[in-house]
């Protein structure tokens, strides 16, 4: 019996598992840089996205058809927004005072993490005086109920100071949502 062809053989296989041990251990190190080598790359040569025609956000997000409306007096109308498919409007009203209704997410959600209703408050020519906002954030003071609001969220926006003479109708729809 020749033992030469099993030494051989097992020794190979004992340099191919070191070799893969020490591969596997350095694998994740970086290498320090040899002495001289270039500089590392500041952060503003890193690579840069641009979308031609894109423009950034700012402030917060706005409903278009705000500008458009033309609600009667006593009326309160809702503006179509980005979610329409995702909720319904219910008990709408608005007293003069407040625009105030609820918000029901139709789609299947477990938890209503983010909404905003945006209200739009005009004269009685139907001219837009001003904007205000609910907001509604999950686990904010007043917001610590979790899972799918079967009744949906309520909202009351009052009529910013200074427009509450002039303001006889309103407009509301949805900017935001975001659900799980």
């Amino acid at each position: 019996m020749n033992r030469k062809p099993w030494i051989l053989l097992m020794a190979a296989l004992a340099a191919a598992s070191l070799a893969v041990l020490a591969s596997a251990g350095l694998g994740g190190r970086a290498s320090a840089p040899a002495p001289g080598a270039g500089s590392v790359p500041q952060a503003s040569a890193a690579a840069k996205t641009t979308f031609p025609g894109l423009v950034s956000a700012e402030g917060e997000p706005d409903l278009a058809g705000l500008r458009t409306a033309r609600p009667a007096p006593g009326q309160i109308l809702e503006i179509q927004g980005p979610f329409d498919d995702r909720i319904l409007f219910q008990d709408l009203a608005f007293d003069g005072q407040a625009a105030t209704g609820a918000v029901r997410v139709t789609s299947d959600v477990s938890d209503l993490l983010e909404l905003q209703v945006l209200a739009g408050f005009y004269d009685d020519r139907g001219n837009l005086l001003g904007t205000a906002r609910f907001v509604h954030h999950l686990g904010t003071e007043g917001h610590a109920h979790s899972g799918p609001s079967e009744e949906g969220e309520e909202f009351s926006i009052p009529v910013p100071a200074g427009l509450a003479p002039h303001a006889v109708s309103a407009a509301v729809g949805v900017p935001v949502l975001v659900n799980e």
